[in-house]
């Protein structure tokens, strides 16, 4: 996947727990994975809270999310889920899918702009993050 970017990737936000088990989960799937490997790149350019803080309209782990595909205006509403929990049909959906890696950590309001492993550019924006996943 090219590095170059036509807009300036947002500032992004994890939790110390979640950096550690996305870290870890990128790891994992080797690679050969392109979507492990953003999500890797993800991780190193996020700062870093202690897992004690309130992340309010973050995008976290178990957030429920809804975005718009900036292309096509079209909105959707998903949890975001690790992979094993992931269900399409249920709204559950991967970290580790390329929609998943770029919503973590974004902000009510962020766009993000990414090439996807098919070569296709593709942009999103986080309307709303419900506190589901919120860190108490």
């Amino acid at each position: 996947m090219p590095s170059m970017l036509r807009k300036e990737l947002p500032p992004i936000t994890v939790s110390g727990i979640d950096f550690d088990r996305l870290e870890r989960l990128a790891a994992a799937a080797g690679p050969d994975s392109p979507t492990a490997e953003f999500l890797a790149r993800e991780m190193a350019r996020a700062t870093i809270v202690p897992s004690a803080f309130l992340l309010r309209g973050v995008v976290i782990m178990g957030s429920e999310v809804e975005f718009r595909d900036d292309a096509t205006g079209r909105s959707r509403t998903v949890n975001l889920v690790y992979p094993s929990e992931a269900n399409l049909d249920a709204g559950r959906l991967s970290v580790l899918s390329p929609v998943g890696a770029a919503l973590i950590g974004l902000s009510v309001g962020q766009s993000i702009e990414w090439e996807t492993p098919t070569g296709v550019w593709r942009s999103l924006t986080v309307l709303r993050v419900g506190d589901e996943g919120a860190v108490a």
